[in-house]
């Protein structure tokens, strides 16, 4: 089962989200948020989730409280925060990037669900393979 992330954004839901483009480009699941009240909502609807990705500056809830109330209700639960370079406002976060770099995302979600990534590669290499055959 390919793993879902929660990616709660600033971005207006007319638009792609490029950390949702990522995600998606890993050939992980996602959910979207537009802010941090409705993060808290998906999670209690999904509670199946992997992991949470966020903008570090939501315009509604502080970074450190969505991540405090999130492992409230999943203690294990992942949280990843994308911010600005020098921010501290996140201690709670299990990881927190600098920016937006796609790269060292992808390689975070990656640590965090290395077999589940492994068995998605695979399988695309296994289906390049069949493609050439």
């Amino acid at each position: 089962m390919r793993p879902c992330f929660l990616v709660v954004d600033r971005e207006f839901p007319g638009s792609i989200s490029t950390r949702k483009l990522v995600i998606e480009t890993a050939k992980f699941n996602v959910i979207t948020a537009y802010s941090g009240q409705e993060a808290l909502e998906m999670l209690g609807r999904f509670p199946a989730i992997d992991g949470v990705v966020m903008d570090g500056e939501l315009d509604d809830i502080p970074a450190e409280y969505l991540t405090t109330e999130l492992k409230k209700i999943d203690a294990t639960l992942p949280v990843l925060v994308i911010c600005a370079p020098g921010y501290e406002g996140c201690p709670s976060a299990d990881v927190q990037l600098e920016s937006f770099q796609p790269q060292k995302l992808l390689e975070a979600l990656r640590k965090l669900k290395p077999r589940e990534a492994e068995q998605i590669e695979k399988h695309d290499e296994d289906i390049s393979t069949e493609r050439l055959n």
